[in-house]
């Protein structure tokens, strides 16, 4: 796909490994200027050398999500850097385990919230103004179906994750007006680490890899066919594409 995005801005969460690096190395390989957050710094290196062959503008942010007193400082180191926003990639996830509902300890609850939902909200509270001033600019939350499957074990991810659609539903719905546009985005079955530690022995080549979804992530960026506010569904982008 023929895209340039040269002279953009792109924010990505969980840019370290599984789809958010793969987020960055697509929309690097693309002339972005990406802003890459996750929490391995020698993964972030890593990141930084592939981009490179690209002569991608990256800046690297090391930086654990649950540090919410520390979020505003890296927001302010990186002010003096950038500007403006184009795109916010909101992609950061983590999963503790199956547990049953009633064996849930506190430690789970909040370590899963902390990162899946409510550093999300601190992220668009800091970085909205500078969406404001992009000509045109956009959300992307990353979701799973996992929260319409009522699966035992799973009450604590699907419930961060509804939680956090809900969030992003509202905030569709106040922005309307504005140069915003927020999209939910389902990957769906994707062989990152997260889907290691859920599904343990799965047979990875029959699942979505992280390259796959380059074009998917190329083809939603100011897409006028979705509409703001709207959950995009990789499944569905292939088969809106016939490739399946």
């Amino acid at each position: 796909m023929s895209v340039d995005f040269k002279g953009m801005n792109i924010l990505i969460t969980g840019a370290s490994s599984g789809i958010g690096r793969q987020a960055a190395i697509t929309y690097g390989k693309h002339n972005a200027r990406v802003i890459a957050l996750g929490r391995s710094q020698s993964a972030l290196e890593m990141l930084d050398d592939d981009l490179a062959r690209y002569n991608c503008d990256v800046i690297n942010v090391p930086f654990n999500l649950m540090e919410f007193n520390l979020i505003k400082d890296m927001e302010e180191k990186l002010s003096e850097r950038i500007d403006r926003l184009d795109i916010l990639f909101l992609n950061a996830a983590t999963f503790r385990g199956l547990t049953p509902v009633t064996h849930i300890d506190e430690k789970e609850w909040n370590e899963t919230f902390a990162v899946n939902l409510t550093s999300n909200v601190i992220l668009l509270k800091l970085f909205e103004p500078y969406l404001r001033k992009a000509k045109k600019s956009q959300v992307l939350v990353s979701t799973s179906d996992i929260t319409n499957q009522k699966k035992p074990f799973w009450g604590l991810y699907s419930a961060s994750k509804a939680a956090l659609e809900q969030i992003v539903y509202s905030y569709a719905k106040e922005i309307q007006s504005t140069n915003i546009k927020v999209n939910l985005i389902d990957p769906g079955d994707v062989n990152t680490n997260l889907r290691l530690k859920a599904y343990p022995g799965e047979d990875k080549e029959k699942i979505t890899q992280p390259s796959d979804l380059s074009e998917f992530f190329l083809d939603i960026v100011f897409n006028q066919n979705f509409a703001n506010g709207e959950l995009i569904k990789y499944v569905d982008w292939l088969k809106s594409k016939k490739l399946i």
